[in-house]
């Protein structure tokens, strides 16, 4: 496998990690402003226990995606194996 192909895997994989990284941040932010926020989405999670649910697994989800985003990085910077299978 040439050499330039493999550079230009290394990086579509770094992009598309930190793509992953900057929705999971985006999610994990919606999640905390519509659990904590109490004049825009409060009224509506304190009458309906789904919508509340939801806001801590947009919460959890979007952690959990940044965390990802963020090993994935790093995986595909060092080429590692590893970090990259997780």
């Amino acid at each position: 496998v040439p050499m330039g192909v493999l550079s230009c895997m290394k990086y579509l994989m770094f992009i598309f990690n930190v793509l992953v990284f900057a929705g999971g941040t985006c999610l994990a932010g919606l999640g905390v402003w519509v659990a904590v926020d109490p004049a825009g989405f409060q009224g509506i999670v304190a009458t309906r226990a789904v919508l509340s649910a939801g806001a801590w697994l947009l919460l959890v989800v979007g952690i959990t995606l940044s965390l990802l985003g963020f090993l994935g990085c790093c995986g595909a910077l060092r080429r590692s194996r590893p970090l990259l299978l997780l």
